[in-house]
């Protein structure tokens, strides 16, 4: 009788376990996805076009409800750290070539109305006058192309404490018959300056030092400034800044090449196949941004 006792308690135990566990599952799926994320989507810099694209999603979408966080790359991508390493919900802006693709499991969420456009492309830019008053950097600027296989070897390189510069040289030593490419026809100089711009993405930090170790290497004394994407583009148009390898375009940086443009010379493509979205750990259990209604 006490053994029987005993099977009829443990079996009322495990009964009220597994209500217990249905319970919490019925929770969960009531609560909404924004509920999740207090309805933040995690941004980076203000001024980006990937944060303009952001801002009308969330009026296309009529995601009322919805705060865009205004930060950095940095932040964005310690906010998404964060919550992966907990198994967190959390939605960033992001795009691609970047580090966090091969360091966490994610996914775009789907754009059904193409709000953020097709794949871009990142330019070279460079200022009027730059192919007569240097013309070897001209050229070099000019033929300078990789893929983004090449750049997430920098990115993550960088990404796993290597300084920039010491990543940038470390694949300029290893891929000598691509930077034989970009240098052919180019003669070597002597001392002479030149001022890049960038921004601070983890993109456009590997490529920015790739190309000044290569100009480096050819004499230049290669000056780096740092700054948003506004003045980046301002510095070009006004020649207070020679070049910048990180147009993204056609959407990205439309409003600046519309604005500058004539004021620039365009020298093309140097990585092609960008992607823009909003992103999300793979555990997550949407696929499109109208799940987020």
């Amino acid at each position: 009788m006490k053994k029987k006792w005993m099977l009829m308690g443990l079996a009322a135990l495990l009964t009220a376990g597994l209500a217990a566990c249905g319970s919490d599952k019925t929770s969960n799926s009531e609560g909404s996805v924004g509920d999740s994320v207090n309805y933040k989507i995690i941004g980076i810099d203000p001024g980006a076009g990937l944060m303009k694209a952001t801002a009308k999603v969330i009026e296309d979408y009529e995601l009322e409800e919805w705060t865009l966080v205004e930060g950095s790359s940095a932040a964005m991508t310690a906010a998404l750290k964060k919550a992966y390493d907990k198994k967190e919900p959390v939605i960033v802006t992001g795009w691609t070539p970047h580090w966090m693709f091969a360091s966490y499991d994610l996914k775009y969420l789907e754009d059904p109305k193409g709000v953020f456009g097709e794949d871009e492309n990142i330019h070279t830019i460079a200022r009027n006058g730059l192919q007569d008053d240097h013309p070897e950097a001209y050229q070099v600027l000019d033929q300078f192309v990789w893929t983004p296989d090449d750049m997430n070897v920098v990115m993550n390189s960088i990404v796993n404490g290597e300084e920039p510069e010491a990543a940038a040289a470390q694949w300029v030593e290893e891929n000598a018959d691509k930077v034989a490419d970009w240098t052919t026809g180019v003669n070597k100089v002597s001392g002479d300056e030149i001022t890049l711009g960038y921004v601070a993405w983890d993109s456009e930090i590997a490529s920015t030092n790739v190309i000044a170790i290569v100009l480096t290497d050819l004499g230049y004394k290669v000056k780096l400034t740092q700054v948003e994407a506004g003045p980046m583009w301002t510095g070009v148009a006004n020649g207070s800044l020679d070049a910048h390898v990180a147009g993204w375009l056609p959407s990205t940086h439309a409003d600046y090449y519309d604005k500058y443009e004539g004021d620039f010379e365009d020298l093309g493509e140097n990585l092609l196949g960008t992607k823009l979205g909003l992103v999300v750990p793979a555990y997550m259990e949407i696929d499109s941004i109208e799940d987020l209604k």
